[in-house]
């Protein structure tokens, strides 16, 4: 069953003392590059060096280290886009009890063959669902039918008790009092045991909760004063794509968070990129969200101790060239069109030589040819070398008199060719 309730000081002492049993503290860096760039002191707080590489593993465990026997020995099922249940399915291992993982269908192949790795003969994959929302009402579902224990998420007092203890070793890594942690928000499990715990030691420490553009749900849910399902959501950060939070997480963000940040997609993955490039740290979207939410406290943030959890680093490498192409969108360096394009000889020599910059780059070119016509649609996409080339481009374009539609500034239209 899911313990409803309210989380207290001593429930995290208690779950730091439990989860000491099977988990390190995690590192607590101060990164040169992001303080420089901030002007402020920057910790990264690594739960992606976590055994399951994301923080999950501490709620997880300490709400099925207290099951009773008979709870034991009906089996555990969970719901998640992959952290929460590696977390699951090694907890399952280390106790020996028999866990159901649902998972949606959209889970990066990477996280499902972790979760079979950390489980192994103890846990069984079940993929259902386009969302962590439809996996979630199959899981229970089948609980109810099969007279198992759910292990939810985030909205549990014992899970946001053991995501709590993240709060905790930060307090006691930390020489100086943080000023700002920043955390991501899925269903809001982290950044409420964060709170939680931090606010009670610390009451001068801002917490910042951080969600990706596409599913703020805890922002619309406070915006509303009361807990509410986004109609739909955008699954790229699938460790934070939830259409609705959890009561008791909701409850404990509307008293204990300072604001929350709200981070498009291509932020994310530029950041990504760049902590690879400069850090060689490999993290997913969700972990990426608090160190890309600096940019919008830059002011508040400077000469002050700033902490960013990276919540995971359970990123699939087949993903990176989305991960770059979002990038390049975002930071105005890929443009996509289609152009009503001449058939006449020469007509592309033309193109490359009066519409493209000296050192625009045509990465992808999708011409039909048409009969009994002047022209014909091409698909083009166009990488810049610095983004104050777009102008010009479209400058050329125009004069050129190119009939074109800018696939970029269109996202229904992005989403289908791109």
């Amino acid at each position: 069953m899911v313990v409803s309730g309210k989380v207290g000081l001593e429930d995290i002492i208690r779950a730091n003392h439990v989860l000491s049993k099977v988990i390190e503290p995690s590192p607590l860096q101060r990164n040169e590059q992001l303080s420089n760039l901030y002007e402020c002191n920057v910790y990264l707080k690594r739960e992606d060096m976590q055994v399951v590489r994301s923080f999950k593993i501490r709620g997880a465990y300490n709400v099925i280290q207290s099951l009773t026997p008979e709870e034991r020995e009906a089996g555990v099922v969970c719901a998640s886009a992959g952290n929460h249940a590696q977390g699951v399915a090694y907890s399952c291992k280390q106790l020996g009890i028999e866990g159901k993982i649902f998972m949606p269908t959209t889970t990066p192949r990477q996280k499902i063959s972790q979760v079979k790795l950390f489980g192994g003969a103890f846990v069984e994959v079940i993929l259902t669902g386009d969302s962590f929302d439809d996996s979630s009402n199959h899981a229970k579902a089948y609980c109810a039918k099969e007279n198992k224990v759910f292990i939810h998420p985030f909205d549990d007092v014992r899970t946001i008790a053991g995501q709590g203890t993240v709060g905790l070793e930060i307090m006691n890594q930390m020489s100086e009092t943080p000023d700002f942690i920043f955390a991501t928000i899925g269903g809001g499990g982290l950044v409420a045991g964060v709170a939680t715990y931090v606010d009670s030691v610390s009451p001068r420490t801002r917490i910042v909760g951080v969600e990706p553009e596409g599913a703020a749900s805890m922002q619309e849910s406070l915006k509303q004063g009361k807990v509410v399902t986004l109609s739909t959501i955008e699954k790229f950060v699938d460790g934070a794509a939830v259409k609705q939070v959890g009561e008791l997480t909701f409850d404990i963000c509307k008293e204990k968070l300072e604001d929350i940040v709200i981070v498009p997609s291509g932020k994310e993955c530029t950041t990504i990129l760049e902590l690879y490039n400069n850090n060689a740290i490999v993290i997913e979207p969700a972990g990426a969200l608090p160190v890309a939410a600096l940019d919008a406290y830059r002011d508040q943030i400077r000469g002050k101790n700033v902490v960013c959890i990276i919540s995971g680093g359970n990123n699939d490498i087949d993903r990176m060239q989305q991960i770059k192409e979002r990038s390049l969108v975002y930071e105005g360096l890929k443009h996509y069109f289609i152009l009503n394009f001449p058939q006449r000889a020469g007509s592309l020599r033309e193109f490359l030589e009066e519409v493209l910059g000296p050192t625009d780059d045509i990465t992808r070119f999708e011409y039909t040819k048409k009969n009994n016509r002047d022209d014909a649609p091409a698909l083009v996409g166009i990488e810049l070398k610095n983004k104050d080339d777009y102008e010009g481009l479209i400058e050329r374009l125009s004069q050129k008199d190119y009939g074109y539609i800018e696939i970029n500034k269109d996202p229904k239209l992005f989403n289908l060719l791109i």
